[in-house]
């Protein structure tokens, strides 16, 4: 068992950052889960000498409260700026950030441009750093069928998709909290690797939901145009272990 280190979880009140601070938490360690509602916020700096005094590792999974692409880049590059300066005066040896898959290949993603950003400020800093680039998460394939939905219909691209459990993201994140630095990325997908359009058409009809959806290879992905390996990671992935349909036994078991 690995000693005992004191490690901040920046947006550590959301989805994966909860799962991860418990995870690590369970594991021995000190955790601080960092969000504006604990008194820790990277847009103005409030809390954040505070909070990484001591730090050994700082994992960053914090989202932008909006979408739009100038203020999603504003978040990120602001947001970003701040936390790495504090880090540099707190000495963390260890800077782990979500990202995605394919961030850097759908340049009209004013989304992922804002998280290409984000990584240029990260590999720009001195501080040792690895990058956790995700396919999108299963819990919001919902999100994405309502987005593409028109007149009762769900239109997607039929680029290939590979989600993931938001629990396995948080699995992988708190085991590369505990690594050393990789000074580079790490691409996570699920295990299941289908077109688009397909993995919806699947969720939709597992959770009873009767829209039609159509493949349009002219739709877009919050803006941006989806090429056949636009989502998915290149080459070798570390892969979690919940798919589709394992993912909706655990939530039938839960509920």
């Amino acid at each position: 068992m690995s000693a005992s280190k004191k490690i901040v979880v920046i947006g550590g009140t959301g989805l994966i950052g909860s799962k991860t601070v418990a995870l690590l938490r369970a594991g021995g360690h000190h955790v601080i889960a960092a969000s504006p509602n604990t008194g820790v916020d990277t847009l103005t700096g409030e809390g954040l000498a505070q909070a990484l005094e001591g730090a050994d590792v700082v994992v960053d999974v914090s989202n932008a409260p909006s979408f739009e692409p100038a203020a999603v880049l504003s978040f990120f590059e602001t947001s970003g700026r701040n936390l790495l300066a504090a880090e540099a005066q707190a000495q963390v040896r260890h800077h782990v950030v979500l990202s995605i898959v394919g961030t850097d290949r759908m340049p009209d993603n004013g989304y992922f441009q804002a998280k290409v950003a984000q990584e240029a400020l990260v590999t720009g800093s001195p501080i040792p750093f690895t990058i956790v680039r995700s396919t999108q998460f299963l819990e919001f394939l919902g999100g994405i069928a309502d987005a593409g939905t028109t007149d009762g219909k769900v239109r997607l691209p039929g680029g290939l998709f590979q989600p993931i459990a938001a629990d396995d993201v948080a699995a992988i994140l708190a085991n590369v909290a505990l690594a050393d630095p990789r000074n580079g990325v790490i691409d996570i997908a699920g295990p299941e690797r289908a077109p688009f359009d397909e993995m919806i058409r699947r969720y939709l009809r597992r959770a009873g939901d009767p829209r039609v959806v159509e493949r349009d290879p002219e739709a877009r992905y919050f803006g941006g145009t989806v090429n056949e390996l636009s989502l998915v990671p290149l080459s070798d992935a570390r892969l979690g272990r919940t798919n589709l349909d394992g993912w909706f036994q655990r939530r039938e078991t839960v509920a």
